[in-house]
């Protein structure tokens, strides 16, 4: 007879169902967990905190169609994770949380770390589940990966009572199961695929938007065809950006606004209309805009503007059905048209005053002049993470992506913290490729406090990412270091301060040397082209190049508020 443990039992079963990275934070009761995961051959990757670990994770789902693992602690380990766990349920990722938590025995007696954790991640994930019994883990992991992954992407939990962890049962009567499938793929009704055909051809402003939902399905290829095939201008969602490249004549990002109010028909390609297109609402779309959706979840359909059309599949299968109807009939909306006139215009109108911003002369560096430099200087194959208010909103705009899921940033759920978590997911990712390419993380100083400490973890697995903090002294705006001191010596900096300060010129830098990776403080565009120069070379050791800009320095005019409220 040959018992294993409950450790070894989720262990196998994790390596059935093809899982390859487990992100955590280790203490009683899964520290066998993560060692049974190894002994199995599963990466373990031991952060910082819970929630970096669970946006790590989720990052590997989405990069590669396959959730990954967050191995958290009972109690506070795992309410520390339900942050990323949102975040993933929100951007629709795929991810499986494993939290240990409380002995079976010990239920309603006051056990160490004791939470009613099944009940609390429902609120938080698409399943949620504790095994009956050993014998049933594998079953039970098997429906999470599954789940994860069906239907709209997003995250799982699996509860594990610490005495079910070093409990033993005789392997035979392990209910072993398989690994579960791709998703299955559904395609759009054809009457509906003709429709929205007939409508595109009827267009006289036509507009696609592509969607992170075209990156994670894998539809550049189709998509791009689209594009070129039938001249359309299109408009990338921040995380859509590369599924066509962003310096394609026909990305009119640069004329975001003019293309959304002026539209007549919208193509949804795995976009939602939520808080990010403004809900499909005037003014900042026309009012009489028809919608074709494209998207996988049914529920989806309609939300705040009812479609023209709704094409209901997957989103590679349904763009090919578009294709087959225009490879029958072809056609091109006209290159010479009004429309393509007037976004033209718009973008040129813009290019230039972001030029003008960045190269205004000024002793300090402001965000368009640092983003200049660093565009001229970046791979154009690296993958970007970006996180921040004015630093992921401006560096979106200058920044270009020329290949898909090459940018992570704060997604639908607007998360500040994960810039982190992304980079050294897709680090790891790079890390087991023959070829591997650079990971840059452009941070806010705000946004980078979040999972500063993960620079720690980069050191120690020897991920030679590339963060850049572009530094402003505050959340939005800050203050230079003479004005903060002017404050400190009136008074009580609690009631002084504006909210959104941070402490002037504060060293991040050295929180990279601190642990063993390099450090750069930059104040002019030579220090910086030369840091991140000297950096990009460095493959083998996180650099950290932390860059103090004017803390006054501010976007552009917009034509609209980048939020949009309600009136009530």
């Amino acid at each position: 007879m040959e018992e294993v443990t409950g450790a070894q039992i989720i262990a196998d079963a994790l390596r059935t169902q093809n899982v390859e990275y487990m992100f955590g934070v280790v203490g009683v009761p899964v520290i066998e967990v993560a060692m049974a995961a190894q002994a199995a051959g599963i990466k373990y990757v031991g952060m910082r905190n819970e929630q970096a670990a669970c946006y790590a994770a989720s990052a590997i789902g989405y990069l590669t169609g396959r959730p990954a693992v967050c191995l958290v602690v009972s109690g506070p380990g795992l309410i520390h994770a339900l942050g990323g766990m949102a975040n993933a349920n929100v951007n629709c990722w795929p991810v499986v949380v494993i939290g240990g938590s409380s002995d079976q025995n010990q239920e309603t007696t006051g056990a160490f770390q004791e939470f009613p954790q099944v009940e609390a991640c429902r609120l938080y994930s698409k399943f949620t589940a504790r095994p009956s019994s050993l014998v049933a883990i594998p079953a039970v992991i098997e429906k999470a990966v599954r789940s994860s992954t069906f239907g709209r992407p997003g995250a799982c939990y699996v509860d594990i009572p610490g005495d079910m962890v070093n409990a033993r049962v005789d392997k035979s009567h392990v209910r072993q199961v398989t690994c579960c499938p791709p998703p299955p793929v559904s395609l759009a009704p054809p009457t509906e695929v003709l429709k929205a055909v007939t409508l595109i051809k009827q267009a006289q402003r036509p507009l696609l938007i592509l969607g992170k939902g075209a990156a994670y399905g894998r539809a550049e290829s189709e998509v791009c065809e689209l594009v070129e095939g039938c001249g359309l201008p299109f408009l990338p969602m921040p995380m859509g950006k590369g599924v066509v490249p962003d310096q394609h004549p026909h990305c009119v990002s640069s004329a975001r606004s003019r293309a959304l109010l002026y539209a007549d028909v919208v193509v949804l390609l795995g976009a939602r209309l939520n808080w990010m297109l403004h809900f499909g609402f005037p003014p900042r779309f026309n009012t009489h805009v028809k919608i074709i959706q494209v998207d996988l979840c049914a529920e989806e359909m309609g939300n705040n503007v009812r479609p023209a059309v709704a094409l209901l599949g997957d989103i590679r299968s349904v763009v090919t059905q578009v294709l087959e109807v225009f490879r029958k009939d072809p056609w091109s909306f006209p290159a010479d048209s009004e429309w393509w006139a007037g976004l033209r215009h718009k973008m040129a109108a813009n290019a230039e005053m972001s030029k003008a911003l960045a190269l205004a002369p000024s002793a300090l560096l402001n965000y368009y002049s640092a983003f200049l430099h660093i565009s001229e200087l970046l791979p154009p194959d690296c993958v970007i993470v970006s996180e921040g208010a004015n630093t992921m909103d401006i560096g979106r705009t200058m920044i270009p992506n020329r290949l898909p899921r090459h940018r992570l940033d704060a997604g639908t759920f607007g998360t500040m913290g994960v810039g982190l978590g992304f980079a050294i997911a897709a680090a790891m990712l790079e890390r087991s490729r023959s070829a591997p390419r650079r990971v840059v993380c452009v941070e806010g100083d705000s946004a980078f406090g979040f999972s500063g400490m993960e620079v720690e973890t980069m050191c120690r697995f020897k991920l030679p990412v590339v963060i850049i903090v572009i530094n402003n002294n505050g959340i939005y705006s800050g203050l230079d270091a003479d004005t903060w001191a002017q404050l400190a010596n009136m008074g009580d900096l609690t009631t002084l301060a504006p909210p959104v300060t941070l402490l002037p010129d504060a060293r991040y830098d050295q929180m990279m040397t601190a642990f063993g990776g390099r450090g750069f403080l930059v104040r002019t565009a030579e220090e910086l082209r030369l840091s991140l120069q000297e950096s990009l070379r460095d493959w083998l050791h996180p650099s950290l190049i932390n860059v103090l800009i004017d803390p006054a320095s501010d976007r552009k005019q917009q034509d609209f508020p980048w939020l949009t409220r309600s009136n009530l």
